[in-house]
């Protein structure tokens, strides 16, 4: 039942004091349980303190009550289409009491009752439909889109449905099966096995995936994690970035967070019975390796050489016992991506931690028209706690000072899966390529707008400029190259539109014994959505994020972008709006943007790899919430398909025919890493990367654009 998020969007949260006015808790002049002290507090804050507070009336009510039936029950196939309607007829709009206090807390019991009793049915169910064989030659599908069926209207109608997932999860661990054994059948002492038995195998493996969410769903998850998902879909019925973290997922976040620990450097949630990569900390093992990605669900775990772990069922703690293990041990995982198909990973623990990599570098790219300044930002880090530590406003400025010594002729910054940072650290960047002005605007639930912008009438760097972005660039990136943007400063290149989060959160503590900033109150913490950002013209970057100057196809977050993982994506979402234009000047130097547009695009009509990519993303999107074969082979014939796509896909993403871009270390860092040949090997690798790297190529080929122009002008 539990459904655990972390966002893959690193937020950035604001100091600031509010006044809350709680009323006295309790019902019929009871003492209030913790679960009325959580909801009422949750209810005071929403309806007090969030940017947008939506009435909690009837029709919130009912939004809660959908949301909460469907992370109960999201495959439809545990409660019948009379336990929703009656558990509807008595409680749809009822929450609303409960979360203001005039009634007592009694949606989720019941909902418990009627839940305990089907999962006993459908344990039964399932265990006798697994004691037989599945005909793997019989055409069949089975619609795997939850949000497109209903509840089963009958008991019989409730066990088709079990049987034809039954039967996918079995297909999958069979096809899995004949594929070893074809590949293995020319070993020294490999023993075949008959259909039948390869078939018996794979239900077997079914069934222990079954048992053991059912062990969880029974035995281990308590009347606590049924509450906090109640009240977690309470918040984020007012916007997806409201969150509730009950003690324990505190301390896990602020763990994370710390990155004090050893382990692979992905942060994990729950996701209907899957174990999803929700994040990846930059410099890590996970993101260093380059095969760990946002969305992958790991499948099966192995530490080292041992056997592997299916992980179907686990809840994220589990997980994180088993993948987490001592600083320079193995751990393998099975992950499945996005478009399907399933990888080996093997890595390394290490204690997670910043190191190089997380910081801002450079290179040089020797271009037809000169020399390219590249600056690559992961994020926009700050050590808040450290007068001293690492800012990248300041680490930024080194890199740009080091390209004028090597008198580069453009420069481009790429934030390309930034999801954003410190706020101050974007407004000092902005003031880097800019003239004193306003750099970002901000409004509260009241109305009031405000303007933050950069005091420094200096320009760091005046020549052409480029930010490349894509649909996972968030946050701060979305206030950086909205600046650029309206200041008509540079052009920026990427995917149709970055992320769409323009909204500011900060943590509430729910005890009001130990006061609202105390963030750590054992009654839990709501993360609390207060401000939204808006471009210097108005606009805001919430909900439509950036839209790209240039558009470049992009792989995996266009795949993404088909999983709906956007803010535009979210029901739940704050809408777009604007507010007055600020009050700023233009760069005195704005290049022809229509002009530099005209000449990518058609660059891009006779590039062949950036057509294919098109056309294979075209076709996986198409595949994508589909009803799903249920015969052999119709399934392996698809998988085929997909694994090719991908493969393609794979090697589309870097410059064609083996050319490469003439990237180079600049001569400060030559010797950077003399000291240190792990990192130097790492920096090696980044740098060969860079040189393959389809997008940047374009990148350079714009720059080299604006090189141009910008001689033209400046020759007239």
């Amino acid at each position: 039942m539990v459904n655990k998020r972390n966002l893959p969007i690193v937020l950035m949260i604001l100091a600031g004091g509010v006044f809350v006015a709680f009323r006295t808790l309790g019902i019929g002049g009871n003492p209030p349980t913790k679960y009325e002290r959580i909801l009422h507090s949750v209810g005071e804050y929403l309806a007090n303190v969030h940017y947008s507070p939506k009435p909690i009336d009837d029709k919130f009510s009912n939004e809660v009550f959908k949301k909460y039936i469907k992370e109960v029950d999201g495959e439809k196939d545990i409660f019948l289409q009379s336990d929703v309607d009656n558990l509807k007829g008595r409680y749809s709009s009822k929450i609303d009491d409960e979360i203001l206090g005039s009634t007592p807390i009694q949606f989720v019991p019941a909902v418990t009752e009627v839940y305990r009793k089907r999962l006993a049915e459908t344990e039964a169910i399932y265990k006798d439909i697994l004691s037989h064989p599945f005909d793997f030659t019989k055409d069949e599908d089975f619609n795997m889109n939850y949000d497109q069926i209903k509840f089963p209207v009958s008991d019989a109608e409730r066990r088709e449905a079990w049987r034809k997932r039954l039967k996918y999860l079995t297909l999958e661990r069979y096809a899995e099966l004949v594929d070893q054994q074809e590949t293995n059948k020319n070993k020294p002492g490999f023993v075949a096995k008959s259909p039948e038995e390869l078939e018996k195998d794979a239900r077997a493996r079914s069934l222990k995936v079954e048992d053991r969410i059912y062990e969880r769903l029974k035995v281990k998850e308590t009347d606590d994690d049924r509450f906090n998902m109640f009240v977690q879909c309470i918040v984020q019925s007012m916007d997806p970035h409201t969150d509730y973290f009950p003690p324990v997922e505190k301390r896990y976040f602020d763990e994370q967070m710390s990155g004090h620990f050893f382990g692979i450097g992905a942060s994990l949630s729950y996701d209907d019975g899957n174990i999803k990569i929700s994040s990846l900390v930059t410099g890590s093992p996970a993101w260093k390796s380059g095969k760990v990605g946002v969305g992958d669900i790991i499948q099966k775990v192995a530490q080292g050489n041992g056997e592997p772990v299916d992980m179907s069922g686990y809840f994220t703690e589990d997980a994180i016992k088993i993948i987490r293990g001592q600083k320079g041990t193995e751990v393998r995982l099975w992950l499945k991506k996005p478009d399907g198909t399933v990888q080996m990973v093997s890595l390394i623990r290490d204690e997670i931690v910043q190191d190089e990599l997380t910081f801002a570098r450079s290179a040089i790219v020797n271009s037809p028209r000169g020399k390219i300044g590249y600056i690559y930002l992961p994020e926009f880090y700050a050590d808040f706690d450290n007068p001293k530590g690492s800012r990248c406003s300041i680490d930024v400025a080194k890199e740009i000072f080091k390209l004028k010594e090597q008198k580069v002729d453009g420069i481009v910054l790429d934030l390309r899966d930034n999801g954003g940072g410190s706020l101050y650290d974007v407004v000092q960047m902005a003031g880097y390529f800019v003239e004193q002005g306003p750099i970002v605007q901000v409004r509260d639930r009241d109305g009031r707008p405000s303007i933050i912008p950069d005091h420094d009438k200096t320009v760091l760097y005046d020549g052409p400029f480029a930010v490349m972005v894509n649909e996972l660039s968030a946050s701060a990136s979305e206030i950086f190259a909205a600046a650029i943007q309206d200041y008509h400063r540079g052009v920026i290149i990427g995917s149709t539109s970055t992320y769409g989060k323009g909204t500011v959160q900060r943590p509430y503590g729910l005890d009001k014994n130990l006061g609202f900033l105390d963030a750590n109150s054992e009654l839990g913490t709501l993360k609390l959505t207060l401000q939204k950002f808006y471009r210097v013209n108005g606009g805001s970057t919430q909900l439509r994020g950036v839209t790209s100057d240039i558009v470049l196809p992009d792989i995996y977050p266009d795949i993404y972008e088909y999983s709906k993982i956007r803010e535009k994506d979210n029901p739940d979402a704050l809408p777009w709006d604007t507010i007055p234009k600020a009050d700023y000047n233009t760069w005195r130097y704005a290049y022809d943007v229509n002009n530099i547009r005209g000449l990518s695009n058609e660059r891009l009509r006779t590039n062949t790899s950036f057509h294919q990519i098109r056309q294979d993303e075209e076709w996986l999107s198409s595949i994508q919430d589909k009803v799903y074969p249920l015969s052999l082979k119709k399934y392996q014939e698809e998988q085929k398909k997909v694994k090719e796509t991908v493969k393609q896909l794979q090697n589309l993403s870097k410059l064609p025919d083996g050319s490469q871009l003439n990237v180079a270390a600049l001569p400060q860092d030559a010797h950077k890493y003399d000291d240190d040949k792990n990192k130097a090997d790492r920096f090696q690798a980044w740098l060969k990367d860079r040189k393959s790297d389809l997008w940047l190529g374009e990148a350079v080929n714009v720059m080299d654009d604006m090189i141009a122009q910008k001689n033209l002008v400046y020759n007239k």
